[in-house]
């Protein structure tokens, strides 16, 4: 009997082995197609994914290529590109409601202002659409999961979620179509969904887009600022029009953290 048993352990064991390994080779597809049909639908630009990698039994992942697109009529190719993503996962959070994220750090991002502060621009736009999608109660993939009566998607829960070493590529149509490139200072969220049921896909990426937005548009502002400063020099007139318009840029920047 003990021999039999032991059999049937051994067996069992080998048929668990075997579907770790199954699972993982397919589970980097699955998370990569959700990816880039979930996401489009949050956002309402194309997102797309290089590659993902995600080693079930560490609970590690890293996220390489990913790119979101910026929304119609605009010139640049992008709002956000990530070139490296590592995701820290508690494992067995995944078999419950709530999947339990330790840590993701974003190294080196490409963003792109493209527009007006004070008005239209693709990161304002962006915005737009994900609090619209919020309102609304998420994706519809999500409703239309619900309505069946299926059961609710997972929520999330963030730790830690860092951004280092991001660049803005930044296009002004305030200031004479004024390219430049600034470094953005690193952005560190804590906490994301703790201590509750946990934060929607939308909902977390409302967070992760809002303070994406508001450190992009403090660097610009501060950017506009010193441009003003040495274009002055340039002759009264010229150096008047700069300030009256830096005023403005000033002003708007104000109104916008207020809402």
């Amino acid at each position: 009997m003990k021999k039999i048993l032991m059999v049937v352990g051994i067996a069992a064991l080998v048929l668990v082995v075997v579907g770790l390994i199954v699972t993982a080779a397919f589970f980097d597809d699955i998370v990569k197609k959700g990816v880039e049909t979930v996401g489009p639908q949050i956002v309402k630009v194309p997102i797309t994914l290089n590659k993902v990698h995600i080693g079930l039994l560490t609970g590690s992942a890293k996220v390489k290529g990913l790119v979101v697109g910026n929304p119609e009529g605009y010139k640049t190719p992008y709002a956000i590109s990530v070139g490296l993503a590592e995701v820290g996962v508690n494992p067995m959070s995944v078999l419950s409601d709530k999947i339990v994220i330790r840590s993701v750090h974003v190294e080196s991002p490409e963003i792109t202002f493209e527009g007006s502060p004070l008005s239209k621009n693709n990161l304002g736009d962006i915005m737009d659409n994900v609090n619209a999608i919020a309102k609304s109660g998420g994706p519809a993939t999500t409703n239309e999961t619900a309505k069946a009566g299926a059961k609710p998607a997972k929520k999330i829960e963030v730790d830690d979620f860092l951004i280092t070493g991001a660049k803005v590529h930044v296009s002004l149509t305030g200031m004479g179509g004024k390219e430049m490139t600034l470094p953005l200072p690193d952005i560190h969220l804590t906490n994301l969904g703790k201590g509750s049921g946990g934060l929607t896909p939308t909902d977390l990426t409302r967070t992760v887009m809002s303070a994406i937005t508001s450190a992009t548009i403090k660097a610009v502002a501060s950017a506009a600022t010193d441009v003003g400063k040495g274009v002055e020099n340039l002759g009264k007139d010229a150096g008047k029009a700069v300030g009256t318009n830096l005023n403005k840029i000033t002003k708007g920047f104000g109104d916008l953290f207020k809402k």
